[in-house]
């Protein structure tokens, strides 16, 4: 049996743990935020304290040639358009994972951040304008317009409880957006002067990249090769290469991992266990890699190092500059400075709230926020922090005193945005209990992740009939992370009187030998009305499951022992199983203990304030949307 985990977030799972790549994700970016600031301060340090040294070690020209051929950077070019190209190919990633597994999957739903993504660009672009009109300075506009992800996912994590876990969903799509647009932005109008012959190699490269991916290959260092040859071409072309990244990304498939695929890799294990040779661990390497999306192995890989790295690595190159007193009243007097400030913390929320609010409007409510109004209005305020982006956009745009004007204001904006976020929490935080809820929730309808709905007349149910609220638990008797949920699920009963619980089975054979069967046992009792008995009681003895076992539990249970023991001799409980499977596998379960809150997927901790805080929310959800019903009509 696996090991049993104090954080209840284990999952059994047909061969190999695993977690939600979006988890991991935020997780990643909240964490990484404090480096990046890190960062950031320790380039301001460095240039005051040695300001020749700052300048002197990232001029420093690095080369690599190949015969004749070659390229020569100087070091924070290679960073700009090197390694960051490894930073925009993760938000790739991330962008065609949102699209096919994420809020985005749903087509309808990529309207709304598009919309607020692109008018939260435009807007501070015309603040900006609108500071410089008329000066040589308002070519620099691309510096006030993109939202750094990693800071804005690690503000939000500092207000911790104050706003609800759907705004980083919220944030994060306008995010891919703002990405998006701002390397077009640099590829067209940031770049030097266009060589035609080499922008052409670069597409024809690209034309390949597409044409091996069509064929099917799956060899990734076929996919680097042709990668690094595009990024020279580009940057040979005049064209920032840092756009590769992205392109790259976006072309890398998301799927969860089947089931049929972690069993299939499962048994290789076991195989590779009897006998431990050479070329069964190939395979057996080889069949956990293919049970998981190229998308996440490669998020896996690369996304830690970009978070942990190669941003605070920008972030140490290009964030540095002089302060004094004397430079700062020069930077907070030029329009460049005020453009970039205000375009953040003014133009973004504006652009945002506004695009989100009209949207709804034309849409009759169709098109809405996943969250409330007050939420919404916080995520704009979020996303006026810009800095990666914006570093690199101002370093293309300015140098000299221009340059350090433009990083005053970027740096500036970081505090304003939070401040403004933090104003805004503290006043929802204010208001009456029902107004608080419907600004951080709203009424827009999430995504339904539970395939097959609860049907009371089939499915066996605890709690009222008619609750607001259903959890849902796809299980396994054998399962010790399940056995490890059930004093967490009775507390949860115990402690809301008005929520209903759903058991569904997902026996894992490959790792519980004695699983199935101890589902056609439940479903056994459950013809003579004892399916809950039972079910408590297998857990209770989840290391004796054999036979034998079954019958003396009916015994003890009072069931009609014959009639029982012909149950499992006949496998009459066999099909309401299998479709339990089927569903399980229409909603994407792979593992167990698996739960759904009204529909919704939980990630996460298992435990009862995990499990608590989601139904909670799910029931304010509820009973907001009941009062929207009631108005109706």
């Amino acid at each position: 049996m696996p090991p049993m985990s104090s954080g209840f977030d284990g999952q059994t799972t047909s061969g190999e743990e695993l977690h939600t790549p979006l988890r991991d994700f935020l997780r990643t970016e909240t964490g990484s935020a404090s480096v990046l600031l890190v960062a950031a301060l320790a380039a301001l340090a460095w240039v005051n304290i040695g300001p020749g040294t700052y300048e002197q070690f990232w001029g420093t020209h690095f080369s690599v040639r190949i015969g004749s051929a070659g390229v020569s950077l100087d070091l924070r070019e290679w960073v700009n358009s090197g390694l960051m190209a490894f930073f925009f190919f993760v938000v790739g990633l991330e962008a065609r994972r949102e699209f096919d597994m994420g809020e985005l999957r749903e087509r309808r739903r990529v309207t709304l951040p598009l919309v607020a993504g692109l008018s939260g660009m435009v807007v501070p672009v015309a603040v900006y304008l609108a500071i410089n009109a008329g000066q040589s300075t308002a070519h620099g506009w691309g510096a006030a317009m993109s939202t750094d992800t990693a800071f804005a996912l690690g503000m939000l994590a500092l207000l911790g409880n104050r706003l609800p876990g759907g705004l980083r969903i919220f944030i994060l799509t306008v995010a891919v957006v703002d990405d998006f647009v701002a390397l077009i932005i640099i590829a067209v109008a940031y770049s030097g002067d266009i060589d035609v012959p080499a922008l052409l190699v670069a597409l024809g490269l690209f034309g390949v990249i597409l044409l091996v991916r069509a064929a099917g290959a799956r060899r990734g260092w076929v996919y680097t090769l042709l990668a690094v040859a595009t990024w020279v071409a580009l940057l040979e072309s005049g064209v920032d290469p840092v756009v590769i990244g992205l392109a790259m990304g976006l072309l890398t498939f998301a799927y969860p991992a089947s089931r049929t695929a972690l069993e299939r890799a499962s048994g290789l294990f076991r195989l590779f266990r009897e006998q431990p040779t050479p070329e069964l661990e190939r395979s057996v390497r080889r069949g956990l890699a293919s049970a998981l999306s190229p998308n996440e192995r490669l998020q896996r890989l690369y996304h830690p190092w970009t978070s942990y790295v190669i941003v605070p690595l920008f972030a140490l190159a290009n964030a540095g500059i002089e302060l004094s007193g004397g430079e700062l009243a020069r930077a907070f007097a030029s329009p460049i400075t005020l453009g970039i400030l205000f375009g953040y913390v003014l133009g973004k929320p504006l652009g945002i709230v506004g695009a989100s609010w009209l949207t709804t409007r034309l849409s009759r409510g169709r098109l809405r926020p996943s969250v409330g109004w007050g939420a919404t209005t916080a995520g704009g305020t979020i996303a006026g922090v810009g800095f990666t982006v914006a570093l690199l956009i101002a370093t293309l745009a300015f140098d000299g005193g221009q340059l350090a004007e433009a990083k005053v204001g970027i740096l500036s904006a970081v505090v304003g945005a939070f401040l403004m976020t933090w104003l805004v929490s503290w006043v929802i935080g204010v208001l009456p209990r029902p107004t608080r809820m419907r600004a951080l929730l709203g009424t827009a309808e999430g995504i339904v992740d539970l395939a097959v709905p609860v049907d009371p007349d089939r499915d066996h149910v605890r709690g009222p009939r008619h609750a607001p609220v259903t959890v849902v638990e796809y299980g396994d008797f054998e399962c010790p992370y399940c056995g490890q949920a059930e004093p967490v699920v009775r507390e949860l009963l115990a402690g809301f009187g008005d929520i209903r619980y759903v058991w569904r089975h997902l026996p894992l054979n490959d790792v519980h030998p004695h699983a199935q069967l101890a589902a056609e046992a439940a479903e056994a009792a459950g013809e003579q009305g004892a399916y809950w008995e039972m079910h408590d009681l297998l857990f209770t003895h989840q290391d004796a499951l054999r036979a034998a076992d079954l019958l003396k539990y009916a015994g003890e249970l009072g069931l009609d022992t014959d009639r029982f023991h012909r149950n499992l001799r006949t496998h009459s409980g066999v099909g309401r199983v299998s479709e339990d499977l089927e569903s399980a596998d229409l909603s994407g379960v792979s593992g167990t203990p698996t739960f759904f809150v009204n529909g919704r997927r939980h990630h996460g901790a298992y435990d009862i304030d995990g499990l608590s805080a989601s139904v909670r929310a799910a029931k304010e959800r509820a009973v907001l949307a009941g009062r929207r019903g009631r108005r109706r009509q």
